[in-house]
């Protein structure tokens, strides 16, 4: 059977967690060759930095090959159907990574692949965010037991995922969000099947209150720039700085990071930033993802 990474919970909790040890074995000790004469194509709708750069030195880093298809590279902006686009890549490649506008466009995809489709993002959820999370919140706190995280900011397609993910390993979320974007019932629905259930509320303060970490995301999204000068006054409250922050509590921001809109300068580039090592485990949770789904862990 065909195993697809959609979203977090296409992965059990025993396998997230066999997931992420294998993420900090690679990190730890190097990755072995083990996709050697196997390729990955890479479809972008959306411009990235992080998800290229890491998906792409991933698989040459596993002895693999990785090509970037960018949007006027296929056929896709001339109206062939996905469900084609699948099926003819299954015959070519080893895997799909696609990053979308539309999460149905990966759920038609992987219905007529034959070989894994991984979501890069859509606009309802960026799973390799949250395994890369996971992995970094790990490091820096030596487990997830008894851990507290507060996401402020907007209910987008990043906290979509993180909340499906820090429920699997027992994390308990508090999400504070302006009222009106608040994140997917769905998702929250989700979490609260594999775990604790996230807590929404609109109070940044009393979100960071009780957390051992703070996680935020930019609040107006690629395809969101008209929507600009109504977020940022509705978001009002919502920037991660020294006032809302206790001190030296430390902060996640999955990048790109908009200074002096979500978080200050001064709290993203000080030590108690954990993104740039979010950032850094991208490579190695991907690594390990790919891995897992080719079945050669």
């Amino acid at each position: 059977m065909t195993r697809h990474f959609l979203d977090v919970d296409d992965l059990s909790p025993e396998e997230v967690a066999e997931v992420l040890a294998l993420a900090s074995e690679y990190k730890e000790s190097g990755s072995p060759h083990v996709l050697s004469g196997q390729t990955l194509a890479m479809l972008f709708e959306k411009p990235s930095t992080r998800t290229r750069i890491s998906f792409e030195t991933g698989m040459t880093d596993l002895g693999g090959h990785a090509i970037f298809l960018g949007p006027n590279d296929t056929q896709l902006n001339r109206g062939e159907p996905l469900s084609d686009t699948g099926r003819v890549l299954s015959g070519y490649v080893d895997a799909v990574m696609a990053r979308v506008f539309d999460h149905d466009s990966l759920v038609e995809m992987a219905e007529h692949a034959t070989i894994p489709i991984i979501n890069g993002l859509s606009d309802v959820a960026h799973p390799c965010q949250a395994l890369a999370d996971l992995q970094t919140i790990r490091e820096h706190f030596g487990g997830f037991e008894d851990l507290t995280v507060a996401w402020v900011g907007d209910g987008n397609n990043v906290v979509n995922s993180f909340a499906i993910a820090a429920a699997t390993v027992g994390i308990d979320l508090t999400i504070a969000t302006p009222e009106g974007y608040e994140p997917s019932t769905d998702a929250i629905s989700t979490a609260a099947a594999r775990g604790p259930k996230p807590t929404v509320t609109n109070d940044p303060d009393a979100a960071v209150a009780d957390a051992d970490v703070v996680y935020t995301d930019v609040w107006v999204s690629m395809g969101e720039e008209d929507e600009r000068e109504s977020k940022l006054a509705a978001f009002d409250g919502f920037q991660l700085n020294e006032e809302l922050l206790p001190d030296s509590m430390p902060v996640m921001h999955c990048l790109p990071a908009h200074r002096g809109e979500e978080i200050t300068g001064n709290v993203l580039e000080s030590d108690r930033s954990l993104s740039w090592d979010q950032a850094e485990n991208r490579l190695h949770a991907q690594k390990a993802l790919l891995a897992f789904l080719a079945g050669k862990r």
